[in-house]
């Protein structure tokens, strides 16, 4: 679809005059490839002399094109942004308003009530069609700025302009706090109160954690749908006015990736280690926490375990210095109980023991935006809506690694290259449940979930994720989700060959666009970021040096030893990069459960099933036929050999079934234990086996048709040609045998 006629589609009618002009901006342009091409007009020279090269334009020439077509661009840009704000303006306004009138309002006046209900929502209605609006525009002015520079590829102006755009105020805009007071007005309006912490034990609840993606342009339209429920849960009213706080993780490894590979084929006792910290400043005070799977269907819960160091303390902790002795004097000092002291060092003592056992060091950091929604402290339920994920590898290329600098996260002073960093095209949404024993997820939560508007990844891990892609020739296997179209060019974008082309037809569909454009504005309003760039460089969210002009460092060349990464195949299968040298090692799919293979006993025991049945049915008719007496009833000619010529039909049916039903349970089992991601359904043997099964049944109906007709004309003293019959003796064999009914030898 043309994005012109995309644009008309999507537009609100009521805001119909305060979109991008989009035809018009492409009539502009035809017209600045009309003087171009026709230099006869002279409109294409500069009015304005810069050099003696440049010819002057003729003295009451109009403009050219392209100065024209500049002058309604920024006019547009202008247009947009003073609609935005308008809207935003009067968004607030309506929003003050609605506050009053709640805290004025009667509580037991159930009219005004549902009133002042209906006016929140219809303001969520109106933030949701702001953004649509937003992204739309934004969009547009992307497409039209590609365009000029497909068209006039002499004077590019798309990378400039791009930057200009975003330093807009309708795009660097932070709306959030429209969302942080419209949840407070649909809290006060449900009336909710906080609660307390929960109490009880840990049997007496239900807890269940499940992540989806959510596609960037879908973002706004979930956070509505939950804070007409629960509230924005805000981290620190005096430093945050926002609905979301920026969060860095930096996650350890060692050199073989022993957690990544841990984490990802879910082996009991796996662990992730990670050091995290909150705000857009330099890290202050750390949170060291370490994750371990456990099995849950074998009744065990995962744990996650923290305890907070000063940013001082890190380096030292890490390499043995800072011990457990010094560590519980500094938290006695704080006035902690034994109780509390004894228990973090004893976490304290074996994070550290770790670390120094397996070799851990800083491997990837995962940096995102996240918003919370809970009911005050009870998380019976409760969200997590991270975006502008973004991961990197903590260890600069062609510089010294963390180690060597004694610093345990990226100097943020360095350039990041285009291999360092991957965006994650999505949002992730946390859905965390905590109910009673018997008690379903409320109904607006099960709506959510079958809402559309969200898709569930089953265990999907940032730390896997950014582990994969950017590690891609250490990984021996990679998660089932990397197969994903949605997220393939946020992989080829950092992969180690520049990328030869965006898709089979050269153009990507509006909606994947959408979302691109809503991406890429939340990054542009965040503090700290900068817009995209097609260079090899990519701008660190966290620093001072965000301006700098990045180099582009060589990028090393994969080691020479030892297995090629499966991920560095799986791009080269996908056009970038050289032939693939050996066959690619299957990605992993998601965890193995024991009911996968109770699932494939099921089917094994189904075939087994059939092939009893059938042999039952072929073994009573061999039954039948041997108890049968009467010889010379022309009717025992269909009751006695045609039910042995059945029999001998379903008999090998049988045996065959039973053949394939063992060759092909041996087979599946075999690929479910090793978690190859290769299909596990045989689309071959039972269509084979099925016509198997109709041809018997097409050939028993034959038989039993001619031999009844046989038989028939036989007790009415019809002669029959000795040839007749398909059962008394039709086909000759050597030696004077003919084939079933009566056997009987040719006397010399």
């Amino acid at each position: 679809m043309k994005f012109g006629k995309y644009l008309e589609e999507k537009r609100r009618s009521l805001w119909s005059n305060f979109y991008l002009d989009y035809g018009a901006l492409k009539d502009l342009l035809k017209e600045c490839v009309s003087e171009r091409d026709d230099p006869g007009q002279g409109a294409w020279a500069s009015p304005r002399v810069t050099s003696l090269s440049v010819v002057r334009a003729p003295r009451g020439a109009k403009d050219p094109a392209e100065e024209r077509f500049f002058r309604a661009l920024e006019g547009e840009v202008s247009k947009v942004g003073r609609h935005t704000a308008a809207v935003v303006t009067k968004l607030r306004g309506r929003q003050s308003r609605l506050l009053e009138r709640i805290e004025d309002g009667d509580r037991r006046d159930a009219a005004l009530q549902r009133e002042l209900m209906e006016e929140a929502k219809a303001i969520g209605d109106e933030i949701l069609q702001l953004e649509k609006y937003v992204n739309l525009n934004y969009m547009g002015f992307h497409k039209i700025l590609k365009k000029h520079d497909k068209l006039l590829p002499d004077t590019p102006c798309r990378q400039f302009y791009v930057s200009h755009l975003h330093n807009q105020p309708w795009v660097q805009g932070n709306y959030s706090d429209l969302m942080v007071v419209l949840s407070n007005c649909f809290s006060l309006l449900r009336g909710d109160t906080l609660a307390g912490a929960q109490g009880g034990s840990a049997q007496a609840f239900n807890r269940s954690t499940t992540k989806y993606w959510v596609r960037t342009d879908d973002v706004s339209a979930v956070k509505r749908v939950i804070i007409e429920n629960m509230p924005v849960f805000v981290f620190n009213k005096d430093s945050y006015s926002g609905d979301a706080q920026l969060v860095n993780s930096v996650y350890f490894d060692n050199d073989s990736l022993e957690l990544y590979h841990g984490r990802l084929d879910k082996k009991p006792g796996a662990i992730a280690f990670r050091i995290r910290w909150y705000g857009p400043n330099e890290p202050s005070l750390c949170f060291v926490e370490r994750k371990i799977h456990r099995e849950s269907w074998k009744g065990e819960k995962s744990v996650k375990e923290r305890f907070t160091l000063p940013e001082h303390r890190i380096v030292p902790y890490c390499e043995g210095d800072y011990t457990v002795d010094m560590y519980e004097a500094d938290l006695r000092l704080k006035g902690k109980g034994e109780e509390d002291v004894a228990r973090a060092a004893a976490l304290f003592l074996e994070i550290q023991q770790t670390i120094d056992s397996k070799q851990l060091k800083p491997l990837v950091r995962t940096q995102y935006m996240r918003s919370a929604f809970q009911m005050g402290h009870d998380r019976t339920v409760s969200f997590t809506l991270d975006t502008n994920l973004v991961m990197l590898k903590e260890n600069a290329e062609g510089h010294p690694t963390c180690a060597t600098l004694g610093r345990w996260y990226r100097d943020p002073g360095l350039p990041v290259h285009r291999t360092e960093i991957t965006r994650f095209p999505h949002a992730v949404l946390e859905i965390k449940l905590a109910l009673p024993e018997g008690d379903a997820a409320p109904d607006w939560v099960k709506d959510l979930m079958e809402s559309g508007l969200i898709t569930e990844v089953h265990k999907m891990s940032k730390f896997i994720h950014g582990t994969a892609t950017l590690f891609p020739d250490m990984v021996q296997a990679v998660p089932y989700w990397v197969d994903d179209e949605s997220i393939r060019a946020s992989i080829l974008a950092s992969a180690t060959e520049p990328r030869v082309g965006r898709g089979r037809d050269g153009a990507s569909l509006p909606h994947e666009e959408a979302s691109t454009a809503a991406a890429s504005r939340r990054r542009a309003r965040q503090p700290g970021s900068s817009p995209p760039r097609d260079d090899l460089g990519e701008p660190l969210l966290l620093g001072s040096s965000q301006d700098d002009v990045l180099g582009a460092s060589p990028t090393p060349p994969p080691p020479s030893g030892g297995a090629e990464g499966l991920l560095v195949r799986l791009l080269r299968a996908a056009g970038v990069g050289g032939a693939p040298s050996e066959k690619l090692l299957e990605a992993t799919p998601q965890r193995l459960e024991p009911k996968t293979f109770l699932a494939s006993e099921r089917t094994f025991l189904s075939w087994l099933h059939m092939a009893v049945t059938l042999a039952a049915i072929a073994s009573a008719l061999l039954a039948f036929a041997g108890a049968a007496k009467d010889k010379h009833d022309p009717l025992h000619k269909v009751g006695g050999n045609l039910v042995v010529f059945v029999a001998l039909l379903l008999l090998p049916l049988a045996i065959a079934i039973v053949a394939y039903a063992v060759v092909a349970f041996h087979w599946r089992s075999t690929q479910i234990a090793l978690k190859r991601a290769a299909a596990i359904d045989d689309q071959r043997g039972p269509y084979l086996l099925v016509t198997l099964v109709v041809l018997a049944l097409s050939a028993i109906f034959l038989a039993s048709c001619i031999d009844l007709v046989d038989a028939l004309r036989e007790k009415n003293g019809e002669t029959l040609p000795s040839n007749a019959g398909f059962l008394q003796g039709g086909t000759q064999l050597p030696n004077g045998f003919q084939l079933a009914g009566r056997l009987t030898v040719h006397q010399p």
